[in-house]
């Protein structure tokens, strides 16, 4: 018997992290766009893997100064931005069938000064990084749109009961505990036409509301109703998926100081920590792999 052929399987190259800042000043109060952006190709490019032949390699210094134009003539959401040069590459060059193109973007705010808004000093917004990413698989585009970093906490209105319990375990149960998480969520687009900036923002709050509202029995059931929210409210969203831990606060013994602890101080662990992952999608609805192939850390 013969040793089967080695062969090249699927691969992808690009240029990654590429940082760009845009500053909009055609008016004395200016705007900022404030990215990390990634491009990776997909297409033939077999011959520069197996035969070092680089007819066919768009340089990955290319991809990045195209980035980098394509931000002068403006930015908007990520997502359009994105879209935009994932339409120029696989236009450009007939071997370039698809790709992947993802971006971060920072918020920035601006600086209050004498209690107005100064028209070109920022601060760093300290909350969550708003994802975008764009998959093109020859005529099709998938827009996954997300946040990660978004720390939510209630400090009441949360429990863990009726669990199954066995000789390891030591968790007490509890109708009354701080939940705190960091939210990572990817929401795929079932179409084309959206404003996705206000989408966004919808989103965003509607997850916190989600976060906030009801009891929460554990933080799988507070996961789903985030998820069930958008997917009511947004008829454009195809499905959502999350990545959340499960930051833990434990109550602190201070019985040895001859102190009492009504639920009031506690200690913050940042690890081991609970990492509960979920998809909440329309039944019928199936997920196109291609959108989801390369994200990390997702159902």
């Amino acid at each position: 018997m013969s040793e089967p052929a080695i062969v090249l399987g699927a691969n992808q190259y690009g240029k990654a992290e590429v940082r760009v800042v845009k500053v909009t000043r055609d008016r004395a109060r200016h705007e900022i766009d404030d990215l990390n952006v990634t491009s990776q190709l997909r297409g033939d490019f077999a011959a520069a893997h197996v035969e070092g032949d680089n007819a066919h390699i768009v340089p990955t210094d290319t991809q990045k100064n195209t980035i980098f134009a394509f931000a002068r003539d403006g930015v908007g959401s990520p997502e359009a931005f994105l879209l935009r040069l994932a339409d120029h590459f696989v236009s450009s060059f007939e071997w370039v069938t698809g790709g992947r193109w993802a971006a971060d973007r920072y918020a920035w705010q601006r600086m209050e000064v004498g209690g107005a808004e100064h028209d070109h000093a920022f601060v760093r917004s300290g909350q969550e990084v708003r994802t975008a990413v764009v998959v093109a698989d020859r005529g099709e585009r998938h827009v996954l749109a997300g946040l990660t970093g978004l720390t939510v906490l209630r400090t009441t209105g949360s429990g863990f009961e009726a669990y199954p319990r066995d000789r390891y375990t030591t968790l007490a149960e509890t109708r009354d505990r701080i939940l705190a998480t960091d939210v990572t969520a990817r929401w795929r687009y079932a179409r084309a036409d959206v404003d996705y900036d206000a989408a966004y923002a919808s989103v965003r709050s509607l997850l916190l509301e989600a976060f906030a509202e009801p009891y929460s029995p554990g933080l799988q059931s507070t996961l789903y109703g985030m998820g069930r929210r958008v997917l009511e409210e947004h008829a454009e969203i195809a499905e959502i998926r999350f990545s959340m831990p499960n930051k833990h606060h434990f109550a602190v013994d201070l019985s040895p100081f001859g102190l009492d602890n009504p639920n009031e101080v506690f200690h913050a662990a940042d690890r081991p920590y609970g990492l509960i992952e979920a998809a909440v999608v329309r039944e019928g609805v199936v997920s196109p792999p291609a959108a989801w192939d390369g994200i990390a850390g997702f159902c």
